[in-house]
Order: structure tokens, then sequence, then C-alpha cells
């Protein structure tokens, strides 16, 4: 499935990857009891920001990096029963090499 969303300045759309579900002895987390997600996978990377001058700055971040982002960072959008996030690149906080 293509994703439909396209970001625009500096904006990222992540896929977040969610935390195990079941404790190692075994207890089912409910969906309230889970940390919110601290990492993602990007989907799609905008073009990067303008400075003062009107240049174009680019992302360090581009689409398919692993990273972590700030825990309530972001705007979150459902799509088809999936939740994306949608970041500012100053939201992230590394790329997982």
């Amino acid at each position: 499935m293509a994703l439909n969303l396209k970001p625009l300045g500096d904006r990222l759309i992540v896929e977040p990857i969610e935390s195990e579900e079941v404790t190692a002895s075994g207890i089912v987390l409910p969906e309230t009891a889970k940390e919110r997600p601290q990492q993602g996978k990007v989907l799609a990377a905008g073009p990067g920001r303008r400075d003062d001058s009107g240049n174009r700055i680019e992302m360090d971040v581009k689409a398919g990096d692993t990273v972590l982002y700030a825990k309530y960072a972001g705007t979150e959008v459902k799509i088809d029963d999936k939740k994306y996030l949608i970041l500012k690149e100053s939201d992230i906080l590394a790329i997982v090499e």
C-alpha cells in the first residue's frame, strides 16, 4: 500500500515501532499501560526548510531511516487503521545505525 502523504518543509512521516505487548513473565499489557513508542521508521521526508535568504537547507534524515524521537513529539494521524506521526526534523533525537 502506498502512503498518500507528502510532508512539506522539514517534516517527516514516521511509522512508530510498537513495543512488546507481552512482558518477559508472560503478562499481556493493555493499550493504556504501554509506553508511547519513541522509535520509528521514516516513510517520507520533506525537501527541507528554507533559511532567511530563501535557500533550501537539506535534511539529515531520509526515507528508510530508523529514528529515535522525543516522547510526546509530533502529530499522530490514523490512516487505514494504522498510526503515523508527522514530526519536524528538530524532534528527531538520533538516527539508529
